[in-house]
């Protein structure tokens, strides 16, 4: 592998970044795509007791080791392999273990705070922002913090009046100014995919000239 190309997808909370990034994976052809979730890099809050655990702004960007995420895209980049931390969402803690994930020729980089944040901003290759209204990135967030975090409905109501959405405006919905493309998150966004499709792949052609292992 001679190059590796950094692909950012940002966007509110729940406003299809996942979809999305799982969509060009499957366009470009997974095989040569590896996503970095910007939720793995939540900090460790293991030293403080769990109820000040509840009490952190989780969507502002102190809350995330970008230091740790930079230097895994750096080594990703240089063709060295990474260990993912896995972080616990129910006790706001990492976990003991961690991930292994080898370098591949498309690296995408998901999260809300993707392209606010210049230690990460600065190394992309092409910066995606997905939007949607705030009503359905709302719902979306609240049934995936009941289904997959071990949330009640209450406490989601709380974060998001109290955190979600002043750091949406603070920081999320600005850094949209920084995309190359803007993609819609809350209806079909064929054309726009399958531009992006069309860059990665022809990317990918140019590398697979010049790496004859990557046509295997």
């Amino acid at each position: 592998m001679e190059r590796t190309f950094l692909l950012g997808i940002a966007g509110g909370t729940g406003s299809g970044k996942t979809t999305v990034a799982r969509q060009i994976a499957a366009g470009v052809g997974e095989k040569w795509v590896l996503l970095i979730e910007e939720d793995a890099y939540y900090r460790d809050l293991s030293h403080l007791p769990p109820e000040e655990r509840a009490q952190v702004n989780f969507d502002h960007p102190q809350a995330l080791d970008f230091d740790l995420l930079r230097r895994h895209l750096e080594q990703l980049r240089a063709g060295q392999a990474i260990e993912r931390p896995v972080y616990d969402f129910a006790t706001h803690t990492r976990r003991p273990e961690t991930l292994r994930l080898e370098p591949r020729p498309l690296i995408l980089v998901e999260g809300i705070l993707v392209l606010a944040e210049p230690r990460i901003r600065e190394v992309l290759d092409l910066k995606l922002f997905v939007d949607a209204p705030a009503d359905l990135r709302f719902l979306r967030r609240l049934q995936r913090d009941l289904a997959e975090r071990g949330r009640t409905v209450e406490s989601v109501i709380a974060q998001y009046l109290a955190t979600v959405r002043p750091m949406h405006e603070q920081f999320v919905e600005p850094s949209r100014q920084y995309a190359d493309l803007v993609l819609p998150g809350d209806r079909p966004n064929a054309q726009a995919l399958a531009l992006v499709v069309a860059h990665l792949r022809t990317w990918l052609q140019g590398e697979s000239a010049s790496c004859p292992e990557m046509s295997a």
